[in-house]
């Protein structure tokens, strides 16, 4: 199944995968050669530490692959949004408090609530997709039922 991404989310996994291959593995691969030197492997914990981070980074590297294979680049419109959908940003106010905030709906690999983004299968995201300006919207936070209102979709 391919998972939604923006060509930003996209351009961004392409380069933490290079990253990981260009700049983490040949520095991870260097401290295991120097560990080697050290002497005696089955007392090493250099050695022992570096093979672990090794494993992990290759870990990441496979995850971030996968990523990139499932990933399916969807522009976002330019223009008047009428509904909300991918790629777009909505300004919610919350009817409770009447805070205003401000998310852009992109695919899960790129969601990040600090810089703003929220998946489009995160519980907002999906209560969100289709609504219009002035809808409110009801969806279970972990915090229990919260309600918005639709202020602006940009």
């Amino acid at each position: 199944m391919k998972v939604p991404i923006t060509r930003e989310g996209y351009a961004n996994l392409k380069k933490e995968h290079e990253n990981l291959l260009n700049v983490k593995r040949p520095k991870i691969l260097k401290a295991i050669e120097e560990a080697r030197g050290h002497g005696d492997l089955s007392e090493n914990a250099e050695y022992d530490a570096a093979k672990e981070e090794f494993q992990f980074l290759q870990k990441k590297v496979a995850e971030t692959e996968e990523m990139i294979k499932n990933s399916e680049i969807i522009d976002k419109r330019n223009g008047d949004f009428e509904n909300v959908e991918f790629g777009c940003t909505v300004t919610l106010v919350n009817l409770d408090t009447d805070e205003e905030a401000e998310y852009r709906l992109v695919g899960p690999y790129e969601s990040d609530i600090n810089r703003g983004t929220i998946s489009i299968a995160s519980p907002l995201g999906r209560a969100l997709m289709g609504k219009s300006v002035g809808d409110e919207v009801n969806f279970n936070a972990p915090g229990g039922q919260r309600t918005y209102e639709v202020v602006k979709i940009t």
